[in-house]
C-alpha cells in the first residue's frame, strides 16, 4: 500500500521555545520519495548537522532494501525472482517481513503486503486516469494473498510462488524506518527530537519549554485545514491516511489509494484514521489496516496493541469522531 504524501500530519514547529541555548534544527531532504524530516534540539549546530547527515545515509541504504521503485532494491531482486525460487533475505529485509507477517495476522488480512499487484495496477490507473475493468482488478488480485508467500524462520529465505506475485512495503517502511533514524539519533546523544517520514512522525523527548511536540492533524478531505484542537506527543510514533492526496474518482465515488485486499479496489469511506503508537512501524500500518477496517474493529485493533485511534468522518459538513478511550489524553490543553 504505496503511501507516500499520504500523511497529513503537521508538527507545529513555531510551538517551540527554548529556555537556554538550545535551539531547534531543521533537516529536509526528499527520501523515500516524500520529505523526510528531522528536527534536531541542541546547543551544538555542527554536531546537529554531522548527525542528520549520518540519518540520511541511514534512509539511504534502508531504501535500497525495501524500495518498490528502486529496480536495484533487495525487493525488487525478490519481485522479479517471483515464480523462480527462493532468495535469502537480508538481516534489515528479513525483520520487517516478520513484522509485516504479525501485522497481517493480527489485523486478519487487512493489512497484506502481497497487494504488489493492485498497487502497481492503481498507481497506474491514478497516473493515466482511466479506471481499469473488473476482470482486470480480478487477475491483479489472484496474484495477492500473504498465505501464499513463503518466509522460512530457519535459512531468513523467501519465496513467491507465482510469476507476477509482488510484495509492497508502503504501508508499514516509512514508520519502521522513522523509528531506526529516531534510535540513530539517541545513541548520538541527542534526547529531543522528530522525525517525520512523509507524514509518519516519531518523536523522542518533548521540546525545552513544553509539554511535547504540538502536531495537527488535517480534516477529513483536506490538505491544508487542521482540525481545531492539537496533539501534544513525546516518546510516541502517529501517523494518519486519508485520501486527500491520492484517488481517483469514477462514476461518482472516491477510491482512496488504501486498497482493500479482500476486494482489490481502494477503499472509498471519506474518512482519516490517526494512530498514536509506541513505534513507527505499528502507527504506520495500523493507520492502513484501521482505515480499511469497520470502526469497532479497528478501535479493538489498536487497543489490543496498546495503541490510540481517532477516525474522523465528514457527514453532511460536519466531522464525526470516533476514538479509542486513551486517545483523549493526547489533546493539547
Amino acid at each position: 500500500m504505496p503511501r507516500s504524501l499520504i500523511c497529513f500530519l503537521f508538527p507545529l514547529l513555531t510551538a517551540i521555545s527554548t529556555q537556554s541555548q538550545e535551539k531547534k534544527f531543521h533537516f529536509s531532504a526528499q527520501k523515500m520519495g516524500s520529505p523526510f524530516n528531522i528536527i534536531l534540539v541542541s546547543g551544538d549546530s555542527l554536531k546537529a548537522a554531522a548527525v542528520a547527515e549520518k540519518c540520511f545515509a541511514l534512509v539511504d541504504s534502508f531504501n535500497l532494501i525495501y524500495s518498490d521503485y528502486d529496480t536495484a532494491s533487495e525487493l525488487s531482486k525478490i519481485n522479479r525472482l517471483a515464480g523462480a525460487g527462493e532468495v535469502r533475505a537480508s538481516a534489515a529485509l528479513w525483520e520487517i517481513l516478520v513484522r509485516s507477517r504479525a501485522a497481517w495476522q493480527k489485523s486478519k488480512g487487512a493489512f497484506d503486503i502481497t497487494v504488489g499487484p493492485l498497487a502497481r495496477l492503481w498507481r497506474k490507473t491514478r497516473k493515466e486516469k482511466t479506471f481499469p475493468s473488473a476482470e482486470t482488478v480480478n487477475t491483479a488480485r489472484a496474484l495477492t494473498g500473504f498465505k501464499r508467500l513463503e518466509m522460512h524462520d530457519a535459512t531468513h529465505t523467501v519465496a513467491l510462488p507465482v510469476k507476477g506475485m509482488a510484495l509492497d512495503l508502503g504501508g508499514i517502511a516509512k514508520g519502521y524506518v522513522a523509528q531506526k533514524v529516531l534510535g540513530l539519533i539517541s545513541a548520538m546523544g541527542f534526547t529531543m527530537a522528530l522525525v517525520d517520514a512523509g507524514g509518519d512522525m516519531v518523536m523522542s523527548g518533548a521540546p525545552p519549554g513544553s509539554g511535547g511536540w504540538t502536531v495537527g492533524v488535517n480534516i477529513p478531505e483536506t490538505t491544508d485545514r487542521l482540525l481545531p484542537r492539537r496533539l501534544l506527543l513525546s516518546n510516541k510514533a502517529v501517523a494518519t491516511s486519508g485520501d486527500a492526496y491520492q484517488y481517483v474518482e469514477h462514476d461518482g465515488i472516491k477510491y482512496s489509494h488504501i486498497i482493500d485486499p479482500r476486494t482489490g479496489y481502494g477503499i472509498a469511506s471519506q474518512r482519516n484514521v490517526t494512530v498514536i503508537a509506541g513505534n513507527g512501524a505499528d502507527a504506520d500500518w495500523l493507520a492502513t489496516a484501521c482505515s480499511i477496517l469497520p470502526v469497532e474493529q479497528s478501535k479493538k485493533l489498536a487497543s489490543a496493541l496498546h495503541a490510540d485511534l481517532l477516525i474522523t468522518e465528514l457527514k453532511e459538513g460536519k466531522i464525526i469522531y470516533h476514538s479509542t478511550t486513551g486517545f483523549a489524553k493526547y489533546w493539547k490543553h
